[in-house]
């Protein structure tokens, strides 16, 4: 598909990314322009995102973190294509997880998702067309050690955008998830240093004892990787894409 061809899908849309400043989020956001929206990068990074945008008039940086939900609830709410991607990571025993952190981990990657949908839904209803795509993980379908928090916040996520896609489908939106194994993201590469300090083993080590372990690809997910499937799920062909989770794990969820 030709670049110009591929500026008619959304032109005269807006799209909102959380989590924009990099990794997924940027790739994301990135796509989104080169197919015609408008983007609204919204990131706590504002150096990030206002880096970001410098190369692409399309894109506004949207400085804001979404732990403050008061600051989510002001963002803006005509948006076509809502991505919800921000995240973040805290490896724990349960018994030793910090409950400020647990409940910051699901106020940023599952209230902050249904503040925004809360918000977005009405002028995706008035124009009987819109697409939301939650970003989730391997760890939205399955469960692993120690991630208590992230792992429930993921699972809701499911149920969420579930949610969303029966009560969207009969006014034109859709909602899907994403479930990506480990990306090559500063997440992922910040938490392959913590893990080599905490086994005292080398990064490397890591990666291919740890993380690519559950994998039959042996190696990490690139950013752009997932980013063309979100175009797929905002593309012609996504009308009837709904209420799914689309893996893109390397197997992992195969097991």
């Amino acid at each position: 598909m030709t670049t110009s061809s591929r500026e008619r899908i959304l032109s005269g849309r807006t799209a909102l990314v959380t989590g924009a400043a990099s990794g997924i989020g940027a790739a994301i956001v990135r796509r989104l322009a080169s197919d015609g929206a408008s983007v609204l990068a919204v990131d706590r990074d504002e150096a990030g995102v206002k880096a970001l945008a410098e190369d692409l008039p399309a894109v506004r940086p949207v400085p804001c973190d979404l732990s403050d939900l008061d600051a989510v609830d002001e963002l803006p709410a005509e948006v076509d294509v809502l991505v919800n991607n921000a995240g973040l990571q805290h490896v724990s025993p349960v018994q030793e997880f910090d409950p400020e952190r647990f409940s910051l981990i699901l106020r940023v990657m599952l209230e902050a998702p249904f503040r925004l949908a809360r918000r977005t839904l009405p002028h995706m209803y008035d124009r009987g067309w819109g697409r939301v795509i939650n970003i989730s993980s391997a760890h939205g379908l399955r469960a692993s050690p120690f991630k208590a928090a992230y792992v429930s916040a993921k699972h809701g996520l499911e149920g969420l955008s579930k949610v969303i896609a029966l009560e969207g489908g009969p006014r034109g939106v859709t909602s899907n998830c994403i479930n990506p194994a480990y990306v090559r993201t500063p997440l992922v590469e910040k938490q392959i240093a913590d893990q080599a300090r905490a086994h005292g083993i080398s990064e490397d080590t890591v990666v291919e004892e740890i993380m690519l372990t559950p994998v039959a690809v042996k190696r990490l997910i690139e950013p752009d990787e997932v980013a063309e499937l979100a175009a797929v799920l905002y593309g012609p062909a996504s009308s009837s894409i709904t209420g799914t989770s689309l893996a893109v794990d390397g197997g992992w969820t195969a097991r």
